[in-house]
């Protein structure tokens, strides 16, 4: 791997021209400029990032931490705001916790230490001792406080959608299925709104929710068939809640849509090929990813942000399932 020594002797010039050169310093001639960047492309040459930003004392790596990257929508969510980042000249150092507090609070103090220009989190668990705020962070989905922002989806908005379009299929009962965490998101809203939407239609509804951390399919749809097996529509809190749920339904005789109306949430299903294709609330993924780089740079930048939680619409999107 070529070195910024080959570079300087390949155009002629000192090591500190070179250095020069790549951090775009005003005092270097357009000669020695020419020079450099013909011997940069020659060499196939890449800058060391992190020894520029420790020289420049301004970093330009943003860190995003996941759950999950296997998880569909936190992929995609990483997609764009890996393609926002760059577009805007920063690098992405993606954290994959697995959903562990203890993997989120070692990335957490490892960002702090090597100074990030700024954090986007994606986190369901208890560690708000644990977030300082003298990096700039933006959340997704989840509130620490008022000097993070939070991006996220109209989660309200969406669960009214899902008791919307089961009160209008026919619905007698409709069940909200979710799988929730002990700390507090904006995900708690989908089963508000849901809850609010099916009252002012007058459809019966109940709620069946568990933990996330103690989660386990088979005891937790045994027990949801036990107590409501009668529900004929069902609204889950993401759409591999609702695929599950389907699974489930089948092996107990019950096809959907014919028996039972069912409703994701997030949209990521996005290949026909698979079947039944899912009615869901769609998550703006792109426009959430795209803004909160967007909003970050901003507070790196120093900028005071008008508001504390950023919500974007949603949108129903109709399958083979309702």
């Amino acid at each position: 791997m070529p070195s910024i020594k080959d570079v300087a002797n390949l155009a002629g010039v000192g090591v500190g021209t070179v250095s020069r050169v790549i951090n775009n310093h005003a005092n270097v001639t357009p000669e020695s400029i020419k020079k450099v960047n013909d011997a940069i492309k020659q060499l196939n040459y890449i800058p060391n990032e992190v020894a520029r930003n420790f020289k420049m004392q301004k970093s330009k790596m943003v860190a995003l931490l996941l759950p999950s990257i296997w998880h569909p929508f936190f992929s995609e969510m990483a997609y764009y705001i890996e393609d926002q980042l760059d577009q805007e000249g920063y690098k992405l150092m993606l954290c994959n916790s697995g959903g562990r507090p203890d993997k989120e609070v070692y990335y957490l103090d490892m960002l702090y230490q090597n100074k990030v220009a700024g954090i986007i989190g994606i986190t369901y668990n208890d560690i708000e001792e644990n977030v300082n705020t003298d990096i700039p962070i933006i959340s997704i989905d989840r509130h620490f406080g008022s000097k993070i922002t939070c991006v996220t989806s109209d989660n309200y908005e969406g669960g009214r959608i899902a008791a919307r379009q089961l009160a209008k299929a026919g619905v007698k009962k409709a069940a909200y299925l979710g799988i929730t965490s002990f700390a507090y998101s904006e995900v708690i809203l989908r089963k508000k709104g849901f809850v609010d939407e099916a009252k002012l239609h007058g459809i019966e509804y109940v709620t069946f929710e568990e933990n996330g951390d103690v989660y386990d399919d088979d005891v937790f749809f045994e027990q949801f068939f036990q107590k409501h097996g009668d529900a004929d529509g069902i609204f889950a809190n993401t759409d591999i809640l609702a695929a599950k749920y389907i699974k489930k339904a089948k092996e107990r005789g019950l096809n959907t849509p014919k028996d039972v109306k069912v409703i994701g949430y997030d949209g990521i299903q996005d290949n026909d090929l698979f079947h039944p294709i899912l009615s869901t609330i769609r998550q703006p993924v792109e426009e959430m990813a795209r803004m909160s780089v967007n909003l970050l740079l901003r507070k790196i930048e120093g900028e005071e942000l008008e508001q504390e939680i950023y919500r974007i619409p949603v949108k129903y999107r109709e399958g083979e399932t309702i």
